[in-house]
């Protein structure tokens, strides 16, 4: 196959006209048929140098899109070339959406005023375990991640603004912590303002505001890990959509080819220490909070 497409290549060459540059063709139309053409019988070669100087790697894009974005399987390899993380290669064909994690982004001229968007989809991503919605407001559009009961047509309202009173927020909203009241389900956390929201993002996840202490906020994630972030971190109100996530059914060994796992070895292996119940303590509190020391005062 490979010599059939060689012996083919090479033989569109030799068949080819020649091919002038720009200067030759000038030189030639100003004096006429005088000048025999001097170039050989060649073709010019496109090579990949230009190609991937041009193409725009689909991690760093910087301009936002709404567009699905084609993506290059890795097959679990790094840049080098050698395997990073096991299982992973193989499965259907996707297409990445580009969640916009930071829901306090102000459109220019409207900076730090509540604003109001209609949820136009709701629909399966993916790249991901949890559905996404598709938000428009203003002049822009947008993908988040959706809540439980978020539907087309709703109309979710993001602010930024800490009152002296906790405000009633609906499902699907973002607010600051420190806006909320305590017991609220929490979603898409914040780990520092304006970063772009870090935790609880996994399909039918939720957090609780457990209480909010001088500025700050401590969140009782998923796995009953407490973390401490300032109250400023934006933070949407509900659980994350499709709850039933855990209860699907593979069925057969293909699905999870389709999927992109790879099996495991099926090698025999003598269960360890990690093996049987245990009851471990609670992890202590995780602070992101930088809190001045009391030496330092």
């Amino acid at each position: 196959m490979a010599v059939s497409c060689l012996s083919r290549a090479l033989r569109s060459l030799t068949l080819s006209q020649p091919i002038l540059l720009s200067s030759q063709v000038a030189a030639q139309t100003k004096l006429g048929s005088q000048v025999p053409s001097t170039v050989a019988q060649s073709r010019g070669f496109l090579t990949t140098a230009s190609l991937e100087n041009n193409r725009t790697h689909w991690k760093k894009r910087e301009k936002y899109t709404i567009r699905p974005i084609g993506m290059k399987k890795t097959g679990g390899r790094d840049h080098t070339g050698r395997i990073r993380t096991h299982g992973i290669g193989g499965g259907h064909k996707q297409k990445y959406r580009w969640i916009d994690f930071q829901r306090l982004r102000y459109e220019p001229n409207a900076e730090a005023k509540p604003f109001e968007e209609k949820v136009v989809e709701v629909r399966y991503d993916p790249c991901r375990s949890a559905d996404i919605a598709l938000l428009a407001g203003g002049s822009r559009k947008r993908w988040i991640i959706a809540t439980e009961k978020m539907q087309a047509g709703d109309i979710i309202k993001t602010s930024g603004v800490i009152g002296r009173m906790a405000v009633l927020a609906n499902e699907g909203d973002a607010y600051p912590l420190g806006a909320l009241p305590v017991g609220t389900l929490v979603n898409n956390l914040e780990l520092q303002p304006g970063k772009g929201a870090e935790y609880i993002r996994a399909a039918g996840t939720s957090g609780v505001l457990l209480r909010k202490v001088n500025g700050t906020a401590i969140v009782q994630l998923p796995s009953k890990q407490q973390v401490q972030v300032l109250e400023t971190c934006m933070v949407t109100v509900g659980r994350v959509s499709n709850i039933d996530h855990g209860k699907r059914i593979i069925g057969k060994a293909g699905r999870n080819r389709w999927l992109g796992i790879r099996p495991s070895s099926g090698l025999w292996k003598r269960k360890g220490g990690w093996a049987g119940r245990k009851i471990n303590p609670l992890p202590p509190m995780k602070s992101y909070v930088n809190l001045p020391s009391i030496s330092a005062n």
